[in-house]
């Protein structure tokens, strides 16, 4: 394998860099970093592949290759990782064994690196233990659940009897323990890395103690995650209130819920404790449920939520929190009038901060934010060049798949070689409501800050033929447009299933998609992923005057 650095004239912007790796990856290159500012491309590709090939690659992405440098030509025969410190206990030392952890472990495994894992606790992370998969499999139960009690179809007559919770928490630990035995603790002996128990702390740039045990590593990966954050209220440390983790343990339906937050959490959660017949508030400081995102889709969700009997409170001022026997009060202030909330559990979803308290990273030289956050570069470096952080302890996008796909950019820069950069730019994001929310790319407001000319297109679900024959209509499309290329820049969408919709979004984004790209496309006749199409098609006609199918 031999590094270059390819010397090209003609990129001008993030999108012509997308167009270069891309152009090169077709070819067999990989670790592909193109930077338009400094007009090069640096890769490792095989010996095999000639200069002539890799330049060609690059002309038929439209640009101009001006000359290339071999930085580095490794033997055939090796199958170490690049700049190996002998005198180090291991090639990549990882604290945390989530998402970011894991990935980052079988990249690195794969160049024949030395890799160790440090867990204080249980295996597998937030996703697999006390986020992703228990929220979504109760989620699931309480959304069939609610759908016996009020199914839109007045020939169909359903029933329920009485909710087991405690049965749903039990099956719902069972499948948690089930998938990360076979998704983690397994992996580690089909990998072959070292796990190692305990907690971790720095002593100094390139040592860390885990007990009284000392590692030396060439390089580490801090991976340790987020926790709930708790506000700062009068009386709520004195209270008796629920995390989303404590709340996925609960035995007993509560017949009041309470939630300080209004996120994709609380929203979640909220939802599932009303389905299963608990009174739900929601209350939180700013006035606009869903504040950063688009109004059509704010005003959508808010009205989706109060339809079905959850009570909102916005605007709010917490002044504090109190516990009399089993009942919790909330005393807030709206709009100049004072307010108590009364319910038997009260559920903190305010965002997560992360977790780095215990891991003395200022004997390691590694800076942290006003948050706590672990600060990186673009190629997920500390201030310490030898320790790299990845997923929701830097308090980016905190979803799994971004976790996994930097922990994958960590070992490819730490134990690769290569000078790989993150790739935020087409981040999806999913609310498991009912009806889901789905977005991706730039908000209408994000791409006037940006300083685009935009189309912005909005298509009610009562115009989507799924939506009309499922007798679901509340939700929305919106899609966000360059004015003057057309490219797809934002797609946001609130509607049942919008979580399996938004992929063909994301691809549409991420490769420069028009939207006569779309419009040219046969989208599949009553699916919600036909309302793509439509909101596409909303640009300049009236789509309740088509046919059906008709585009």
């Amino acid at each position: 394998m031999t590094h270059y650095c390819m010397k090209i004239e003609g990129m001008t912007c993030t999108s012509c860099e997308r167009h270069v790796e891309h152009g090169l990856q077709s070819v067999g290159a990989r670790a592909v970093s193109a930077d338009f500012q400094k007009h090069q491309a640096a890769f490792e590709a095989p010996t095999t592949i000639s200069l002539d090939t890799l330049f060609q690659s690059v002309r038929e992405a439209g640009y101009h290759p001006v000359g290339i440098e071999i930085l580095a030509e490794e033997s055939a025969s090796t199958s170490q990782p690049t700049s190996l410190d002998d005198s180090a206990d291991y090639d990549l030392v990882i604290v945390g064994s989530g998402s970011a952890a894991f990935s980052a472990a079988i990249q690195a495994v794969s160049y024949g690196a030395k890799v160790a894992m440090v867990e204080r606790g249980t295996i597998g992370g937030t996703c697999v233990n006390i986020g992703c998969i228990p929220s979504k499999a109760l989620l699931r139960a309480g959304e069939i659940y609610h759908l016996a009690q009020q199914n839109p179809f007045p020939g169909l007559q359903t029933s329920v009897g009485s909710v087991n919770l405690s049965e749903l928490v039990a099956q719902k630990d069972e499948l948690v323990a089930t998938l990360r035995q076979q998704k983690y603790v397994d992996l580690i002996d089909e990998y072959g890395f070292e796990l190692i128990s305990g907690e971790a702390r720095f002593v100094d740039e390139k040592t860390m103690k885990v007990g009284s045990r000392r590692i030396t590593a060439r390089n580490f990966l801090i991976a340790t995650g987020a926790s709930p954050a708790i506000p700062d209220i009068s009386g709520l440390h004195d209270t008796d209130y629920l995390t989303s983790t404590t709340a996925l343990g609960l035995q007993n339906i509560p017949k009041r819920l309470a939630v300080i937050g209004s996120g994709y959490i609380a929203m979640e959660l909220g939802q599932f404790f009303h389905n299963l017949g608990a009174a739900v508030t929601l209350m939180q400081r700013s006035t606009r449920l869903l504040k950063n995102s688009d109004p059509e889709i704010s005003e959508t969700v808010t009205q989706a939520l109060t339809e079905q009997g959850i009570r909102l409170v916005t605007g709010a001022t917490f002044h504090k929190v109190e516990q009399d026997g089993s009942t919790k009060r909330v005393y807030v202030t709206v709009d100049g009038e004072e307010q108590v909330i009364e319910a038997e559990q009260l559920l903190i979803a305010t965002g997560r901060l992360p977790n780095t308290r215990s891991l003395h990273l200022e004997a390691a030289n590694v800076k942290r934010g006003a948050h706590g956050e672990v600060l990186v570069d673009e190629y997920l470096r500390t201030s310490n060049p030898g320790i790299y952080a990845a997923g929701d302890v830097t308090m980016g996008p905190q979803f799994v798949y971004v976790a996994a796909h930097e922990g994958w950019v960590v070992a490819e820069n730490a134990v690769g070689g290569a000078n790989q950069k993150r790739d935020l730019r087409v981040v999806p994001g999913v609310t498991f409501t009912h009806p889901a929310i789905a977005t991706v790319g730039l908000t209408e407001e994000q791409a006037k800050g940006q300083g685009y000319d935009i189309i912005s297109s909005v298509l009610p679900l009562n115009a989507v033929p799924r939506a009309i024959v499922n007798r679901e209509t509340r939700g929305v499309f919106k899609l966000i447009a360059d004015a003057q290329t057309h490219k797809i820049l934002g797609a946001h969408i609130v509607a049942e299933t919008a979580g399996e919709v938004i992929y063909a979004a994301v691809l549409a984004i991420k490769f420069d998609l028009t939207i006569e790209d779309i419009r040219g496309t046969l989208a599949p006749y009553l699916t919600m992923a036909e309302g793509l199409k439509l909101v596409t098609l909303t640009v300049d006609r009236d789509v309740s005057k088509l046919s059906c199918c008709a585009g």
